[in-house]
C-alpha cells in the first residue's frame, strides 16, 4: 500500500511528463559478440595512472588550500589530478590571479571558505619537507618532486553550475565555466561545443535517490519522477559523446549508493543501440582525509592531457573506491567471501554491517522518521584512509570472443561480482579463471560488467556490450528537461513518500 501511495504522489507531481523510453528486455542468445572497452589496451606495456578527477580547495568550499591538497595527492600516490572547484576553472597551480574570484568571494561571505588562497611556487617545498618544481612539457603542466614522482595537472578542471541545486557537471580540457543559475543542459552542451569532456556528478543527490530506504525504490521506472531523471540523464549521454557518463561512487558513497543501479539501467538502454555509458569514481574531496577514498585508474601509454582525454572518451579506465554504502551489495559480498573463504573476520565485519543497516532501517520505519541511512563497508581507520597497496589492482582483462569468456587477472582481490541487467549474475573467486558467459545465458542481457572486491575496496570495470548493433550517428534521444527548477520534483516526491510513511499509508 505504501508503494502504491508513493507512486500516485509521484504520478501527480510529474503528470506533465510524457516519457516513452522504456527499456526493453534483450532476448537471450548463446554465442556472444563482446564489445570490449579495453580491446586496444596492451596490458604488457600500458601504464596505470591513479587519477583524481574531482577534488576541491578553499577557492570554493574545500577546507584546505591548493598547496595542502596537492601535497596530500602526492602522499597518496596520485599521478594525475584535476582540481575542480565550484565555478572556478583550474587554469594554473601557481597563479592566484587566474580562475574565478567571484566564487571565492561568495564562498567566503557565506562562511564556506576563509578566502586565504595558497598557490604553489614555481619551485618550493611542501610542509612535509618534500621539494618540488612546476615544469611545462609539450603544453602540459607537471609537478615534479625530488624523488622523481610526477603529477599531471588536468587543464580547466571545474565543477559547473555553482549557482544551482546539485545539478553538478564536471568538465575538463576546455575553458567552459557556467556560474549563472543553470542546469545540466547548459553545461553539457557548452562543454561539447568547445570540444571538452564532461560527466554528471553524484546523480543520487540531485534525484534524492540517496534517501530511499530500499534499493528497489531507487530509480524505480514506475515512479514518474525517477523515469524523468533517468531518461534526461541518458538522453544527454546518448546525444553528446563528450558527456561520457556518470559518477557511480564518490565521497564515501552515501550519496551514490544507488547510482550503480542508475548506471545499470542506462547500460541496458545503451546496449540496445550498440552504445555504452562510462562510469567514474571520485573522492569529491573537500577535506584532506577523503582524498584517497575514490579515484580512477587511467590506462594509457603516456601521462599527457591528450592521452587522458582519449582514455575518458574510450572508457579505458577503471573506477575504484574504498567505500560501499549499498546494503544489498554488502550482503552479496559477505555471502561471496563466506562461500570461498569461510567465516573470516572480514566476512563477520561486513555481515555485522548488514545487520546494523537492517536495524537502522527498522528503527526508521518503526519511529516513522526519515533520517539518512548510512552504513559503509570499510577497513578504514578513523581518518578515512586506506593504504593504496592493499587496493585491488587489475593486471589484465582478456576477452575471448571465440569462447565467450572474460578473464580478469587481479592482485589484492578476493571475489569478482558479475552484473547484467542490474542483477547479480554470479560471484566468482578472484583468480585468473575465465568467466564463461554461456553458463549464465538466461541471466545475461545486453551487457556484462564486473566488480573486483578485496579487503582494500572495490574496482569496477566498464560495461562489456554484447551482440551490439552499430549505432547510427542520427540515433538521438528526445530530451525532456524542465531545467533549473526540476530538482523540486525529486524533493516533493521524497517528502511525499515520507508523508505517506508517517501517515501509515
Amino acid at each position: 500500500m505504501k508503494k502504491i501511495t508513493r507512486r500516485l504522489i509521484a504520478a501527480t507531481l510529474a503528470c506533465v511528463i510524457m516519457l516513452f523510453c522504456v527499456p526493453t528486455a534483450f532476448a537471450t542468445q548463446q554465442g556472444y559478440t563482446i564489445t570490449n572497452p579495453y580491446a586496444d589496451i596492451n596490458w604488457e606495456t600500458v601504464n596505470r595512472y591513479k587519477t583524481a578527477l574531482h577534488t576541491h580547495t578553499n577557492a570554493s568550499d574545500g577546507d584546505n588550500t591548493l598547496t595542502e591538497s596537492i601535497e596530500r595527492h602526492y602522499e597518496t600516490g596520485y599521478d594525475i589530478v584535476s582540481v575542480s572547484d565550484h565555478g572556478v576553472s583550474d587554469m594554473s597551480w601557481t597563479d592566484s590571479e587566474l580562475g574565478s574570484k567571484l566564487i571565492t568571494k561568495v564562498m567566503t561571505l557565506v562562511g564556506r571558505s576563509d578566502g586565504n588562497l595558497d598557490y604553489l611556487e614555481k619551485s618550493g617545498t611542501f610542509p612535509n619537507g618534500t621539494k618540488y618544481e612546476m615544469i611545462t612539457r609539450n603544453g602540459d603542466d607537471y609537478l615534479l618532486t625530488e624523488d622523481g614522482h610526477e603529477i599531471l595537472r588536468v587543464p580547466y578542471g571545474v565543477e559547473n553550475n555553482a549557482v544551482s541545486v546539485n545539478a553538478h557537471v564536471n568538465s575538463w580540457f576546455v575553458p567552459f565555466n557556467d556560474n549563472m543559475p543553470s542546469d545540466y543542459r547548459n553545461a553539457i552542451v557548452g562543454v561539447d561545443k568547445l570540444g571538452g569532456v564532461s560527466v554528471i556528478n553524484h546523480p543520487g543527490e540531485y534525484t534524492q535517490a540517496r534517501y530511499e530506504l530500499f534499493e528497489e525504490d531507487a530509480y524505480d521506472m514506475e515512479n514518474l519522477s525517477y523515469k524523468y531523471y533517468i531518461n534526461k540523464f541518458y538522453g544527454y549521454i546518448n546525444n553528446y559523446d563528450s558527456c561520457i557518463g556518470i559518477d557511480i561512487n564518490s565521497k564515501g558513497d552515501s550519496r551514490t549508493r544507488y547510482d550503480r543501479k542508475l548506471w545499470d539501467i542506462m547500460l541496458s538502454k545503451a546496449a540496445e543501440k550498440g552504445r555504452t555509458v562510462t562510469a567514474i569514481a571520485s573522492s569529491d574531496a573537500h577535506q584532506l582525509d577523503k582524498i584517497d577514498t575514490g579515484s580512477i585508474v587511467v590506462l594509457a601509454e603516456e601521462k599527457t592531457s591528450a592521452s587522458l582525454k582519449t582514455a575518458l572518451l574510450k572508457g579505458e579506465i577503471l573506477p575504484q573506491s574504498t567505500c560501499i554504502h549499498n546494503r544489498n551489495e554488502l550482503e552479496q559480498i559477505a555471502q561471496g567471501i563466506k562461500e570461498y573463504y569461510g567465516e573470516t573476520e572480514l566476512y563477520k565485519h561486513i555481515a555485522a554491517l548488514v545487520d546494523a543497516y537492517d536495524a537502522e532501517i527498522k528503527n526508521i520505519i518503526d519511529s516513522k522518521e526519515d533520517d539518512q541511512v548510512g552504513v559503509s563497508y570499510t577497513s578504514l581507520d578513523s581518518e578515512g584512509y586506506i593504504a593504496t597497496e592493499t587496493r585491488p589492482v587489475v593486471n589484465s582483462i582478456i576477452v575471448d570472443d571465440s569462447e565467450d569468456t572474460i578473464t580478469i587477472d587481479a592482485d589484492n582481490a578476493l571475489i569478482i561480482r558479475w552484473i547484467s541487467d542490474g542483477k547479480l549474475v554470479a560471484t566468482t573467486k578472484a583468480d585468473d579463471t575465465a568467466f564463461d558467459l554461456n553458463n549464465y545465458e538466461a541471466d545475461i542481457k545486453g551487457y556484462i560488467r564486473a566488480e573486483i572486491f578485496g579487503e582494500g575496496g572495490v574496482v569496477y570495470t566498464e560495461g562489456f556490450t554484447l551482440n551490439a548493433e552499430t549505432a547510427a550517428d542520427s540515433d538521438k534521444e528526445f530530451i525532456i528537461d524542465f531545467g533549473f527548477m526540476d530538482f523540486l520534483i525529486a524533493i516533493v516526491d521524497r517528502y511525499g513518500g515520507l508523508l505517506a510513511r508517517m501517515m501509515g499509508l
